[in-house]
């Protein structure tokens, strides 16, 4: 609640832009369904950045510094998600990736996360992403969790490719 406080300006300027940039349709969010843990349905909240199915200017900007996703931390007081944990999907997504098998229930025991060890990859691979989100739920702990916001937060400085975390 006190970090939605503190970048409640950003929020409020963001979404002055948004309104702006999206005259007439004036939609400032994008809202989704997502599987979340135990596989509960819960609604996703994200600035919206795309107009006419492209990416707007400000859209770029919102995606390549994460601030897109600032209103999540109204799933995270909803206590739908998490600041770390792996990626909420839709069930479209898990279908078309093959997630359904019970192998993979133990990726759903934890809240999803805005970000987590597999947004941290700067490969794009169903099953890499799948074997970040399980070590992550066997293995997280406070200090894991710290690690992987800090490089979180340097990905729009620096790139993914130099934030990888060594899993041991």
């Amino acid at each position: 609640m006190l970090l939605f406080l503190i970048l409640l300006p950003m929020f409020i300027l963001i979404w002055v832009i948004i309104f702006i940039s999206s005259i007439p349709n004036l939609q400032i969010f994008f809202t989704q369904t997502r599987i979340g843990k135990n596989k509960k349905e819960f609604v996703i909240y994200k600035f919206r950045t795309m107009k006419d199915n492209k990416v707007t200017f400000i859209g770029h900007i919102l995606r390549k510094t994460g601030l897109d996703e600032i209103p999540q931390l109204v799933n995270i007081i909803m206590n739908q998600m998490a600041f770390v944990g792996p990626r909420p999907l839709t069930q479209y997504d898990i279908d078309r990736l093959n997630w359904n098998s019970d192998e993979f229930d133990n990726r759903w025991k934890v809240k999803p996360g805005i970000t987590g060890l597999a947004q941290l990859c700067d490969i794009c691979d169903s099953g890499l992403s799948m074997k970040n989100d399980l070590f992550y739920v066997e293995n997280s702990c406070f200090g894991l969790d710290l690690k992987i916001i800090a490089k979180s937060l340097i990905i729009p400085f620096r790139g993914k490719r130099k934030q990888k975390i060594t899993r041991k």
